[in-house]
């Protein structure tokens, strides 16, 4: 986005949801390395804020992959709009809460 400037953060915190468990977990991600929950592999590529002068947001670079499949995604997560969060699984919710 021409204009905008971003501060490059060093951990995601995502928020992950087993729907058929109906459990949620938080867990922090520092940029560059995987970190496991059940049967998810993530890695977070990049993440960043806006700049305190304009309003507020977060971004992540993630990939996501399963034993079974292999990456299920790969690419950018909003904070401000969970709901198009562009995972599509029918066993997982994943979407950013904060870069930090």
């Amino acid at each position: 986005m021409p204009g905008h400037a971003y501060i490059n953060r060093e951990n995601a915190v995502v928020r992950i949801m087993n729907k058929a468990a109906g459990k949620v977990h938080t867990m922090s991600i520092p940029v560059g390395q995987t970190r496991h929950f059940e049967k998810l592999g993530m890695t977070v590529r990049a993440c960043k804020q806006t700049d305190p002068f304009d309003a507020e947001d977060h971004f992540m670079f993630i990939e996501i992959e399963t034993p079974s499949a292999g990456q299920i995604f790969g690419g950018w997560m909003d904070r401000n709009e969970p709901g198009q969060n562009p995972l599509q699984n029918p066993d997982y919710d994943v979407w950013l809460v904060a870069c930090e």
